[in-house]
């Protein structure tokens, strides 16, 4: 075996495989995008067998870039988008559907009736979450109410239900032939359906969703010397490769950022923004719209928790001005096109494009462009766009500095947006803090190969991890107080504006 790791990153719009060497610097990738099925208003659905297929392009993309075989590769550490949820044939590996993907809001009124019994909050003392379109659990109940081949492949013990590092984890050790049906406590805690102390499914909530237990994953630590299983001899590795990592993106982002300690932070600018903070090994429930959830368990030891605060469109935001709206060609353009203003002209921009979530959570919102005037071009407006990613953080860090009581001394970030050095500078101006960017900005898949290094001992412990982290750009606040608070002024004004819109 070799002195590499390998990372599968399963992301929301593309699927990665990135080599690390033993100081977690990156060797090699491939990278494939797949399709966004957006069936009606507020629907989004992906392909599974898109997704294991591409994986297998992205594994021997990497490998022949790198001039690496499978057996140079140690060990493989996966991460993966949360909550996206499916439900397949165990003897065939064929969906019964698409996947629900995590930002699809068809279980509404679903979860509006589950509310009617103990409100919102109906299972947060158990699961650390609000009811929410966003979990895999609602999402599971709506497949099973809607597909009539699923529905009897439970009847007949032939139906497994599991988030896509579980899909993909089953294919990679065996599919059919006998692969490994789990999921880490990462992933298990944003179904709605696990207990976060016990890190077990919760019959009760089963109950009341009407879920079957015989369908779901065994949940397993994120960190696993036992491993799951190795890969299969006539995989996309063609050898066995122990796979033994797994975390959710977000969760896989702060371990790539090394917040191994109480009160560390990180933020990830992405299709959606996710912000982080570890809160130590007793969970802290919120009571500012927070979830509660955990960051990483390492087997044989306690969990650690976090807070988590997620913005579901930052990214996202800079596309559709791309796609939608034509602004602009590339995504690049907007830094320029945004510095051409001195400032956002008064407009703000809330993309509640399906609902506002953290810490306001509300579906019934929808996005607005506010403050328009003639006076407004169009460089006012993508300074605008750029700026709600910052005011949506900020939202996010005040809730949870609320809940916690710890205060956020610095904020590390990561993810394709942290390149854009007008909004890190807004960003650090808006919250008043540093803002930090690493050298490795891909801490998702740095968190995955972290993870697999430390089960098979390739890391020695979290120590080593730390080392390996390494600084390149810090942004410090420095804009007038004034300004600042008139700016959040008007932006808490514009979401105001968002509220009441769907009856």
């Amino acid at each position: 075996m070799g002195d590499y790791i390998g990372a599968l990153d399963l992301g929301t719009t593309s699927n990665r495989f990135i080599v690390f060497d033993r100081r977690g610097r990156i060797v090699g990738s491939a990278q494939k995008e797949h399709e966004q099925i957006f069936p009606r208003p507020g629907w989004v659905e992906h392909n599974p067998l898109e997704i294991w297929e591409n994986t297998g392009d992205v594994i021997r993309g990497a490998l022949s870039k790198t001039g690496l075989k499978g057996a140079d590769i140690e060990a493989i550490g996966i991460t993966n988008q949360r909550e996206t949820s499916l439900v397949w044939d165990r003897r065939t590996g064929k969906p019964y559907m698409n996947a629900i993907v995590w930002q699809d809001t068809r279980t509404d009124e679903m979860c509006k009736n589950l509310a009617k019994e103990g409100g919102q909050d109906r299972f947060r003392e158990k699961t650390g979450l609000p009811l929410s379109t966003y979990f895999s659990g609602p999402k599971l109940r709506w497949i099973l109410d809607s597909t009539d081949s699923a529905r009897k492949g439970v009847q007949k013990g032939e139906a497994l239900f599991g988030t896509i590092e579980s899909w993909i984890i089953w294919w990679l050790t065996g599919g059919p032939g006998g692969g490994a049906h789990v999921t880490d406590v990462t992933n298990a805690c944003r179904t709605l359906l696990m207990n976060i102390e016990t890190l077990d499914w919760d019959p009760d909530i089963l109950g009341a969703l009407n879920i079957p237990d015989s369908i779901l994953p065994s949940i397993v630590p994120s960190i696993d010397p036992e491993t799951w299983g190795t890969t299969r001899k006539d995989g996309p590795f063609g050898t066995e490769i122990p796979v033994c990592g797994a975390l959710g993106d977000q969760q896989a982002a702060l371990m790539g950022q090394a917040c191994f300690e109480k009160g560390g932070a990180k933020n990830t600018y992405g299709t959606g923004c996710f912000l982080l903070l570890n809160t130590g090994t007793e969970p802290v429930f919120s009571r500012h719209g927070m979830l509660t959830t955990l960051a990483y368990q390492i087997r044989g030891q306690e969990p650690v928790y976090c807070l988590e605060g997620s913005i579901a469109v930052a990214g996202a935001l800079v596309q559709w001005l791309r796609d939608n709206l034509e602004f602009i060609e590339h995504a690049a353009e907007i830094e320029p096109l945004a510095r051409s203003v001195a400032d956002n002209g008064g407009a703000y921009i809330v993309p509640a494009f399906s609902g506002l979530f953290a810490p306001y959570w509300r579906s019934d919102a929808r996005g607005v462009i506010a403050g328009l005037t003639r006076y407004i071009k169009r460089g006012h407006i993508a300074r605008a766009v750029l700026e709600a990613v910052a005011y949506q953080t900020l939202d996010v860090a005040e809730a949870m500095e609320k809940d916690s009581g710890v205060k956020m001394e610095s904020l590390k970030v990561d993810g394709g947006m942290v390149v854009n050095e007008l909004l890190m500078q807004f960003q650090a101006d808006i919250l008043g803090i540093p803002v930090v960017r690493p050298k490795i900005t891909e801490t998702t898949a740095l968190g995955a190969a972290s993870a697999a290094a430390l089960a098979i001992g390739m890391a020695e412990g979290i120590e080593e991890l730390k080392e390996n982290w390494r600084l390149d750009k810090t942004w410090n606040p420095g804009m007038d107080s004034q300004q600042r608070q008139n700016g959040i002024q008007g932006w808490k004004k514009a979401v105001e504006r968002t509220y009441n819109w769907i009856d």
